[in-house]
């Protein structure tokens, strides 16, 4: 055991338990290697936020590593620096004394340099005859020699995290872009569809992300972003599709009325011998599950459903179904209505559906079997949920949508 390793600090600083385990963890086996000491100060500057530290503390070990020699930091030495306030303040660019005590207590509190206190708290070192250091009496950096590989792998982990964060954005910059001259282009060129609408939640998507955002809400924005851009080229898409469709049968000599391009048609026979014999199909449409929403949209389409969560919130989807169940039996609709719901859609999308039904209470006569019928269209891939979730959006998150444009 290393117990003579561990020093109190002078005057009235404190001892703690966690400075006691630091330098213990210290007293261990020294690293057989010496560490470039200006490689393991670019580590802790990349890794300041994950150590809790501020520019002034990586300043201060910069300045701190400027008294030790040479440019290894070597296990079989003396590693305790001691200059005064008076020599740090100077090549810290003239940092003010409380100033320089507070960050150096960041540095020992972060196990980055440890007190070696003399007995009247000075900082000196004793030498022998050959002008060689016996003891000194300062600061410790050994704990950046026994940490060194630690150290590195958190520059390492913030580094990746930045590279991770920089294509989140730059993925969100490109989609922004996507959606926004669809919408133009779909507007300009008269698309069918109720483009303002998908404006306005266009808007309202951008007006939930912050001016300073972390990755987590970039990468929320992007997910929300990509299913709205999915959204606009499924329309596109049908649209193109029912075009094409009707042209090639007016070439054919064929005309076919359908207001709905969803729905599947037959061809109507012309004749009684036709009319016995079995319509023949032109078109089918297979009924695809719907996509789920990201969670942050539908609470900011359906909010109300939040009263019927885990004390008075939802922080996830496990939430917001619990809720819909309790939502369920508020508004009458039948479990097995529910149930089949559930079954058709997917418990996720069914949840979010009562959310939107809750929402909407005012409109609805009957909860129970306004359900059954979104189940049944569902069932036969004629009902999405993000246009309804587009339309709540809009209808609550009008006038901020209208404030930010």
């Amino acid at each position: 055991m290393q117990i003579g390793n561990v020093t109190t600090p002078f005057g009235r600083r404190p001892m703690t338990l966690a400075l006691v385990k630091g330098q213990l963890d210290a007293a261990g086996p020294r690293p057989e290697r010496a560490v470039e000491k200006w490689k393991v100060f670019r580590d802790v500057a990349e890794a300041r936020e994950m150590l809790g530290l501020q520019d002034r503390a990586v300043a201060l070990l910069d300045a701190l590593l400027t008294f030790y020699p040479g440019n290894e930091l070597k296990p079989d030495g003396s590693l305790v620096v001691f200059p005064s306030n008076a020599q740090l303040s100077i090549r810290a660019h003239g940092i003010a004394g409380t100033t320089l005590r507070r960050h150096l207590a960041a540095l020992v509190d972060a196990g980055l340099i440890h007190r070696r206190d003399s007995p009247n708290g000075k900082r000196y070192a004793h030498r022998d005859n050959g002008g060689q250091i016996e003891q000194a009496f300062g600061f410790d950096l050994e704990p950046l020699v026994s940490r060194a590989a630690e150290l590195a792998g958190l520059a390492q982990k913030v580094a990746e995290e930045g590279r991770a964060f920089r294509r989140s954005k730059e993925a969100l910059t490109i989609c922004r872009r996507d959606v926004r001259k669809l919408i133009s282009a779909a507007m300009e060129e008269g698309a069918d569809g109720d483009w303002e609408m998908i404006e306005t939640m266009y808007v309202s998507i951008l007006a939930g992300l912050p001016r300073t955002p972390n990755r987590a809400q970039v990468e929320n924005t992007l997910e929300e972003m990509g299913l709205l851009r999915e959204e606009i080229l499924n329309r596109l898409e049908i649209q193109l599709k029912s075009q094409k469709t009707d042209s090639n049968d007016v070439q054919n000599g064929r005309h076919i009325q359908n207001s709905n391009p969803e729905s599947s048609y037959e061809l109507e026979p012309s004749s009684g011998k036709e009319q016995r014999a079995k319509p023949e199909p032109i078109r089918i449409r297979v009924a695809e599950p719907i996509k789920a929403f990201p969670l942050g949209m539908v609470m900011r389409a359906c909010p109300q459903i939040a009263d019927y969560g885990p004390g008075g919130e939802i922080a996830s989807w496990r939430d917001l179904m619990g809720a819909a169940v309790v939502a369920r039996s508020a508004l009458g609709v039948s479990p097995s209505a529910y149930q089949e719901a559930c079954e058709v859609m997917g418990p996720e999308n069914a949840a979010a559906t009562i959310a939107c039904i809750l929402e909407r209470g005012g409109h609805i006569n009957s909860a129970g079997g306004y359900l059954r019928n979104l189940t049944e269209r569902s069932r036969r891939g004629e009902f999405s949920l993000g246009p309804v979730l587009m339309a709540l959006l809009r209808a609550n998150g009008g006038e901020e949508a209208r404030r930010i444009g």
